[in-house]
Formats: C-alpha cells, sequence, structure tokens
C-alpha cells in the first residue's frame, strides 16, 4: 500500500531501488528515523513481493503503540490513505496533533562497531556494509554525513538527506558541493524547506551539478551582486550563465 508520503528516502523505496536487506531493516522499523517515514515505509513494505519482508512489515505495524500513532495521525500533514489504513485497525487520530516526529519504533538493530561509529575517514567509511553506511548516515557525526554524502551508493547520500541531526548549514554546504550527484542535488532543490534558505538556493544556482532547469528557476531569485558573478562565472553551464547576464540587463534598465 502507497499511503502517499513523500521523502526521498520514500521515493527511493517505491521504485523499487531497494536491496532486500535494507527492505527488511525498514520492515522492522530500524532504518528510517523519523515516524512519518517509519509508517510510509511499513505501508509499502507489507505488499512486498518478498513474503518474509511484507509479514516482517505486518508484524511491526500490529505491535505499534496504539496510543502514539493516534497522535501522529492527528497531524494535518497526514495523508488520508494513512488515516484510513489505521482506522480499518480500530486507531482513530487524536483532536489534539502531535507536533513532533519521533519514531514510533525505537532501533534495536545493532549498531556499527565503535571505531565506525568514531570514524570518518572515508576509505573507512567506504568499506563498511551500506547498511552500516546508512546508520551513519542517519545517527552519525557532522563529519560523518559530510563524507557520506558523497557515497557511491544513492540511498546512502540520500539517508544522509533523511536525517534528524542535519542542520540547515549543512544543507548549505551540500549545495556548495560539485562532487555530488545530480540526483543529490535535485532533492535539495525541490525541498520547500530548504530553499527557502537564500544561501542554499545561491549555492545551487552556483553549482555546475545542478540541472539546468532547476537552477534556471533560482535566478529569479538571485540579488543583483550574485547575478553579476553568475554572468561571468565560467564554471557554470553557458545557459545559466547567459541567462543571468539578461538578468542583470534588466535590472540595469
Amino acid at each position: 500500500m502507497d499511503a502517499g508520503i513523500r521523502s526521498a528516502l520514500i521515493d527511493f523505496f517505491r521504485r523499487g531501488e531497494v536491496a532486500s536487506d535494507v527492505r527488511m531493516l525498514a520492515a522492522r522499523g530500524a532504518l528510517a528515523p523519523r515516524a512519518h517515514e517509519q509508517l510510509g515505509l511499513l505501508l509499502i513494505l507489507i505488499d512486498d513481493a518478498d513474503p518474509n519482508v511484507a509479514e516482517t512489515a505486518s508484524r511491526t505495524i500490529a505491535a505499534l503503540p496504539a496510543g502514539s500513532v493516534a497522535k501522529f495521525l492527528g497531524r494535518s500533514d497526514v495523508p488520508q490513505l494513512m488515516r484510513d489504513f489505521f482506522a480499518a485497525r480500530g486507531i482513530q487520530p487524536e483532536a489534539a496533533p502531535a507536533t513532533d516526529d519521533q519514531p514510533l519504533v525505537e532501533s534495536s538493530e545493532d549498531p556499527p562497531s565503535e571505531e565506525a561509529a568514531g570514524e570518518s575517514d572515508p576509505k573507512i567509511l567506504s568499506a563498511l556494509p551500506v547498511l552500516d553506511r546508512m546508520k551513519l548516515a542517519m545517527r552519525g557525526t557532522r563529519e560523518q554525513r559530510s563524507q557520506l554524502i558523497r557515497d557511491s551508493n544513492k540511498l546512502v547520500a540520500v539517508a544522509v538527506l533523511s536525517s534528524p541531526k542535519l542542520t540547515e548549514s549543512e544543507v548549505e554546504a551540500f549545495a556548495r558541493m560539485a562532487n555530488l550527484t545530480e540526483d543529490v542535488l535535485r532533492i535539495i532543490a525541490m525541498n520547500r524547506a530548504w530553499v527557502k534558505n537564500y544561501n542554499v538556493v545561491a549555492a545551487l544556482t552556483r553549482n555546475p551539478k545542478t540541472p539546468i532547469p532547476l537552477a534556471m528557476g533560482f535566478l529569479q531569485r538571485l540579488n543583483e551582486r550574485d547575478l553579476k558573478k553568475l554572468s561571468m562565472d565560467r564554471n557554470v553551464s553557458e545557459p545559466i550563465r547567459l541567462a543571468a547576464r539578461k538578468f542583470v540587463a534588466k535590472a540595469q534598465h
């Protein structure tokens, strides 16, 4: 079942791009660090092609604390399909909605080794299993996130963007990185909360790896000083540079 919750992490599962061991971790509720992603993934995985994954997701849902679920369902951003799913199981939204997004299932999974948990060396991190890299991406340190956002496995990079520890200043830094994949930059560019930050928008527009249509859409939000810099920046694509010149010329007339 697809309840309609959107996030970069959920979209990967929705597209079927996730290995079975990662799906099983999510089916146990031990992957996503936020309630909305935990529930969104569980509702997708109850229909998983692997019967073991589907059964595990069903058991996890059955074991969820009804009171916590009811509070979560009271949130204004919960899709009606999700409310209907739990209503059929006797759980109705509470009148007073929850304001946080704390996980409904606390992970009982073994964390990465103590050495890895405090490590930010790229070679050591890249040698870890994907599951350990994902756990560190969501629950590790700022230094680990700065390395794992560039991971060759896109799911690991997406896990960084799903981390509840992620700060706006980190997102700004990511938006400036020209060695990230287009997919990661696209996720940042399409996050409404993040692109309210002018520095994120300016960084994405200057980043040569940002998909051109998205960068074009941000040009009108830049101030004249940044547009002038962009119009002379040989590192950005020619369409962006030419469009910036037009904006500058228009502002001067």
